[in-house]
């Protein structure tokens, strides 16, 4: 697949009445770049694709505002989602500004408004609750909870933070509210809960900052004039992860000259499951039916073939703005996609590919693999581990073998390898359902059957079921891990036991389901149980120091979630098991969320500068599965 790359002349900015000096300073701009840096006044939305050079875009128009409209500095707020994103903005318009610092307002929407809230309320240190202890105050409740069983804490704990800021940002009710996460009821329990006990503690969390400022300025006009008109200009970084309450005060802050320049790309909008709404760039254009519409057109960081096939997958959207993005690079290399047998054959392709790359000079910390999920990176954390090829994680990995069903399995092994314990037995007798009671378990671990066989002494049926159960558990020690996984599910019922679970707990059968078929699938290679155990001993081991290590670490290529790699770049990036039903997620399909898939696939696609390889699986836990439907729509027309 090649395309001719597209070139466009760029142009210096030229300020009207721009003094000599000022002229030695021009910045090199495209004319779209210049037409948004010389915006003047009402609202202005300026759509900034991938590499387009917002932040560029950005700056220059903060130092036109500032030294052509002489605007004060003081007068100016701009506004990004990450403190990241705010201390670059600030050393990039310093460094503009020939190193002079200006008191010109940057931070994201969670510290302007808790800006606000402070000079409102005499809020201090002490009445924020830190995340730290918003996970502390999370994770108690949620161990409180006793008929919730998790695969990862942390992963779990996360997740349901998020869905309370949801709850929060989008002002919706808690009664009708239905979490991705748990029970409604579970989730309506943790949430009442978490706020009884933040009220008591006299807090607020980060999301209150938000919700209590929209109510200080519906409440108290007076107080919102202030602070109109102390920000007559308005600039706002990655337009499209707002959310209801964040625009709804944005609004009110802009009126009424509506200064509000936006800059965003729906079609990077990527994060509705913590309640930002894409939908809110075009409701912008309904609220400021005057606004100016500039289309950022030029890519500077992809080869023109890497554009043109991401265009080609976003153009399958139907509600987006309509973009002709042209490069200023060359063709390159054409895009690979390659099919691979399995997990295991994809894990060896990638990590050839890795060091063909770095021999061919690329450094490792510019190579990133990204993925839908954490479990489609599983195969290959392995291989890189046993091969002894650094890579750094940005995200907390949850652990395979920490998931409960996994921990069932260990439980059910070591029994069958001679480790009885008291504590292992409890955890696998009544899975699948034997009818055991915990009171005929002694701490006897070497007479413990015979002690459960003398509590049922007078119902043969029970002996029969005791009888069967240790039977099939020495079994189980006289085969390899996949064979003994099998019959575990199909002889022993460990497949109906989940069943019923997912029924009993109103999960998703196949979400279980689909964690054992990885358990089974990672046992393939090993012949021996305690071969097996080795295994995930130093796997686990291995992929704990790599967490401790995160944040000092830097060192190898990148292994990430898709929805990680956002705002990143990287010279090469490899795109793995992209499959139905991994991208796009099948949950996400589920809740009608084909096309900001289809936009986090975009994203991803867009994170590469010169290289660019897709690679599908062709079986998955034992079955056959297809490439992913934006897989397909590369090969539209080819």
């Amino acid at each position: 697949m090649s395309s001719d790359s597209h070139t466009e002349k760029q142009m210096p900015v030229s300020y009207n009445g721009a003094t000599g000096t000022q002229k030695a300073r021009r910045t090199s701009l495209s004319q779209a770049q210049k037409s948004a840096v010389l915006h003047g006044k009402g609202p202005c939305l300026v759509l900034a694709g991938p590499g387009s050079g917002k932040t560029m875009t950005i700056v220059n128009r903060i130092k036109y505002l500032i030294e052509e409209l002489h605007v004060r500095p003081e007068e100016i707020l701009v506004i990004t989602f990450t403190k990241y994103a705010a201390t670059e903005m600030k050393l990039r318009l310093q460094s503009s500004m020939e190193g002079k610092k200006l008191p010109v307002t940057m931070g994201t929407f969670h510290g302007i408004y808790y800006g606000i809230l402070k000079w409102a309320y005499r809020f201090g240190p002490e009445n924020i609750l830190s995340e730290e202890e918003k996970y502390k105050l999370v994770r108690q409740i949620v161990n409180h909870q006793d008929e919730l069983e998790i695969m990862d804490e942390e992963d779990f704990l996360k997740d349901v933070i998020t869905e309370i800021g949801v709850v929060k940002n989008n002002r919706n009710q808690i009664d009708t509210y239905e979490s991705k996460r748990c029970r409604p009821d579970i989730f309506r329990n943790i949430y009442q809960e978490y706020e009884r006990e933040r009220k008591q503690l006299r807090k607020i969390d980060f999301d209150d900052m938000l919700v209590l400022c929209y109510q200080l300025f519906t409440s108290r006009p007076d107080l919102l004039k202030l602070w109109q008109e102390k920000f007559q200009y308005i600039l706002i970084d990655e337009f499209q992860d707002i959310n209801q309450v964040q625009y709804d005060v944005i609004k009110m802050l802009a009126a009424p000259q509506n200064n509000l320049f936006a800059v965003g790309d729906d079609d990077q909008s990527i994060y509705g499951f913590r309640g930002a709404d894409a939908k809110l760039m075009f409701q912008f254009q309904k609220d400021y039916p005057e606004a100016k519409q500039i289309l950022l057109d030029i890519n500077y960081r992809s080869t023109a073939n890497i554009v043109k096939n991401a265009l080609k997958v976003i153009g399958h959207n139907e509600v987006r703005f309509d973009k002709a993005i042209k490069t200023k690079k060359k063709a390159g290399k054409s895009l690979h996609v390659q099919e691979v047998r399995d997990s295991e054959e994809e894990s060896r392709y990638i990590a050839e590919e890795i060091a063909s790359r770095i021999a061919e000079g690329v450094l490792a910390e510019q190579i990133a693999v990204l993925y839908r999920v954490h479990t489609d990176a599983r195969a290959l954390v392995e291989k890189l581990i046993d091969s002894k090829i650094p890579f750094q994680m940005k995200e907390h990995m949850p652990n395979l073998y920490q998931h409960f069903i996994a921990k069932d399995i260990q439980a059910y092994f070591r029994i069958a390898l001679g480790k009885l314990t008291r504590a292992d037995f409890l955890q696998i007798m009544n899975r699948p359902k034997r009818y055991i009671s915990r009171d005929s378990v002694s701490g006897k671990e070497k007479s413990l059957y015979d002690d459960v066989r003398k509590f049922y002494k007078d119902k043969a049926w029970m002996i029969d079921r005791i009888d069967q159960m240790e039977w099939d558990i020495k079994m189980l020690g006289k085969m390899a891990p996949y064979a003994a996984i099998q019959y575990l599910r199909k002889r022993i019922g460990y497949d109906e036991f989940l069943r019923e679970y997912a029924t009993q707990h109103q999960m998703q059968k196949s979400d279980l389901f689909d964690v054992l078929s990885e358990i089974e699938e990672a046992a393939k290679p090993y012949e021996t149980l305690q071969e097996w155990f080795t295994h995930i001993e130093e796997y686990s081991i291995a992929l704990k120091m790599k967490e401790q290590k995160s944040g000092e670490n830097r060192r190898g290529i990148h292994l990430m979630t898709m929805h990680a790699s956002k705002g990143l770049e990287f010279d090469t990036v490899y795109l793995i098991h992209t499959n139905e039903g991994c991208i796009p997620y099948k949950r996400a399909l589920e809740e009608n969320g084909l096309e900001e898939e289809r936009r986090l696939f975009y994203v991803a696609m867009t994170r590469a500068k010169e290289v660019l390889k897709i690679s599908y699986v062709k079986n998955k836990n034992g079955k056959e599965i297809s490439p992913s439907r934006f897989v397909e729509e590369l090969f539209e027309g080819v």
